[in-house]
C-alpha cells in the first residue's frame, strides 16, 4: 500500500482507463457481485474473514520486502501514513476483531480512498508487474472487506457514524501534515498533487485544492451513508 514515487523501466504513464485498467475494473465489479451472490453462504461465512485478513497482511509484508529488495524503501513513501495504507491496518484490526467502532471509521475513507485509487491509480507500472499487482489487489481487499461485514456480518452505521470518520481522518492528516514537513514527504497527498490523473487537478492549486478535499471527502461520507439510511426508513 506504501506509495512508491521513483520511476525505473517500468514506467507507465498511460495507465488511466488504458485496456489493462479497464479489464482490471471489470474483474473488481465481478468480484464485488459474486461477494454479495454468496454474502449467505456457509464457506464464505466460515472462511471469507479470514481469506481476506490473510490477503491484506501478506500485500502489506510483501510490498514491504520488495521495496526493500531492490533498494526504494524511503521514509518519505514507505511510512503506513497513506490513506490506503491507513485503512489497509484499520481493515486487518476490523476483520479480526469486529470492532463496530473500526469499521464506522474504516467504512468511510476506506470505501472513498480506495475507489479512488483503483478509478485513477498513483502507479507507474503496469501487468504484469508485482506492483501492478499488489496495488489492486490490497486496495480489491479492503473494499472487499468493508463490503464483507456489511454483506455478511451485518455491521451498519447511523449518521453519528459519518463524523466519527471524519474527525478521524482528519487526525490521520494533521500527522500525516507534520511527518510531511519533517520529511519532505507527500503522504496523504498533503504536500503536492500526485503526478497521475485524479479528482486533485479539478481542485485548484496547492494549498487550496486541500480545503476542496475536506467538503468532498464530507460529501461523499454522506453519499456512502445514503444507503443505511434508506434502509432504516424502509425498516420503520
Amino acid at each position: 500500500m506504501t506509495a512508491i514515487f521513483e520511476r525505473g523501466s517500468y514506467v507507465n504513464d498511460a495507465l488511466f482507463l488504458s485496456p489493462v485498467h479497464i479489464t482490471t475494473l471489470v474483474l473488481f465489479a465481478v468480484l464485488v457481485f459474486l461477494l454479495f451472490l454468496f454474502r449467505h453462504s456457509p464457506f464464505l461465512r466460515k472462511y471469507g474473514r479470514w481469506i481476506l485478513i490473510v490477503t491484506l497482511i501478506l500485500s502489506e509484508i510483501s510490498i514491504i520486502k520488495w521495496s526493500i529488495s531492490v533498494g526504494l524503501w524511503d521514509i518519505r513513501f514507505n511510512l503506513p501514513l497513506q490513506l490506503c495504507t491507513i485503512s489497509l491496518y484499520l481493515c486487518i484490526f476490523m476483520l479480526i476483531t469486529k470492532r463496530r467502532f473500526v469499521f464506522e471509521i474504516v467504512y468511510f475513507f476506506g470505501l472513498a480512498g480506495a475507489l479512488q485509487a483503483l478509478i485513477t491509480p498513483e502507479l507507474f507500472y503496469t501487468f504484469p508487474h508485482f506492483r501492478y499487482l499488489h496495488f489492486f489487489i490490497a486496495h480489491f481487499a479492503i473494499i472487499l472487506a468493508i463490503l464483507y461485514m456489511v454483506w455478511v456480518e451485518g455491521a451498519s452505521i447511523t449518521l453519528r457514524s459519518v463524523f466519527k470518520s471524519f474527525i478521524v481522518l482528519n487526525l490521520f492528516a494533521l500527522i500525516a501534515l507534520f511527518i510531511n514537513i519533517a520529511t519532505g514527504a507527500n503522504y496523504m497527498f498533503l504536500a503536492r498533487k500526485p503526478q497521475n490523473p485524479s479528482i486533485l487537478d479539478f481542485l485548484g492549486p496547492y494549498p487550496w485544492y486541500i480545503l476542496s478535499l475536506e467538503v468532498i471527502a464530507l460529501v461523499m461520507f454522506l453519499l456512502l451513508y445514503l444507503p443505511f439510511l434508506i434502509k432504516q426508513k424502509r425498516f420503520k
